[in-house]
């Protein structure tokens, strides 16, 4: 399968595309304005190849579009990912949330990773049947971590709201003392005002989650389109298309209405940690 190239270079060059749009001008007609191949217009427009501030600037002037913070986007895009220092080079996933403003989380069989405990993310990780080196685990593990820095982080905050399904609560991962502690980083990390959980109770019954989980990332810019992501054994999927994203829209709102609300949710939390795992 091809590699897709990183999020924030095909976000650049979904924008530079929308601009040529604009202009009126075809894909041949910038190139030859621009001195440069067809081919290698279509691959900056794709994400594909990287684009340096010149030719930014000249494709403004060219567009006759003057957009500044452009120029602050495009370095941004041609700089390798934070995570890449920890041997990641998850494309299906990281680079997106780390752009993003806003994570809607449908969670059905784990604690979602914004939320987990160190402690959890260690069980859990250690259950995969592929685990990998010591390393590998402790870089995913380092990641999560300062992924999660973001749900605190006043200058580049990230809003979470996940969906958790009650069964998630019971499922016993690293044992009693890591359930412990996790459903109590719970409790606390509701208090957030960047985080809402809500439980998806047994008594809900059946739901249109029941096909599987999925995320919706949303984003700062109003010309950047929602992303649905879903994972399989195998990989994952990184959806764009207007129409299934709408549709994903639709059903996690309709399960956040079926859902107990935040208050409700932090009490079954807390029955759920009274009953099973009792006081520390």
């Amino acid at each position: 399968m091809p590699t897709r190239p990183p999020f924030r270079r095909r976000r650049l060059g979904a924008r530079l595309q929308a601009m040529r749009l604009r202009a009126k001008m075809t894909l041949d007609d910038a190139a030859e304005a621009l001195d440069k191949a067809r081919s290698t217009m279509h691959r900056i427009e794709q994400g594909e190849t990287r684009v340096d501030i010149h030719l930014i600037r000249s494709m403004m002037d060219l567009y006759d579009q003057y957009e500044p913070d452009l120029l602050e986007q495009t370095r941004r895009a041609g700089k390798p990912g934070w995570w890449v220092t920890y041997g990641l080079q998850d494309l299906g996933y990281i680079d997106v949330e780390t752009e993003a403003s806003v994570v809607r989380e449908l969670s059905l069989l784990f604690i979602p990773g914004l939320l987990q405990t160190e402690s959890y993310m260690r069980a859990f990780f250690a259950a995969r049947r592929v685990r990998g080196s010591t390393a590998n685990i402790e870089n995913q593990v380092k990641v999560r971590l300062i992924r999660q820095l973001r749900l605190t982080d006043s200058d580049d905050s990230l809003r979470l709201v996940a969906l958790i399904d009650e069964a998630v609560l019971r499922k016993h991962v690293g044992g009693p003392e890591v359930m412990r502690k996790q459903l109590r980083h719970l409790i606390l990390a509701s208090r957030l005002s960047t985080v809402t959980i809500q439980v998806l109770p047994d008594r809900a019954g059946a739901h249109d989650g029941m096909n599987g989980a999925f995320t919706m990332l949303s984003f700062p810019e109003p010309h950047d389109p929602e992303v649905l992501y879903v994972e399989y054994p195998t990989g994952s999927l990184h959806i764009e298309a207007e129409n299934e994203v709408r549709e994903a829209k639709l059903v996690f709102e309709h399960l956040a209405s079926r859902a107990l609300d935040p208050e409700e949710s932090i009490a079954l939390i807390e029955r759920v940690l009274a009953e099973q795992y009792g006081p520390e």
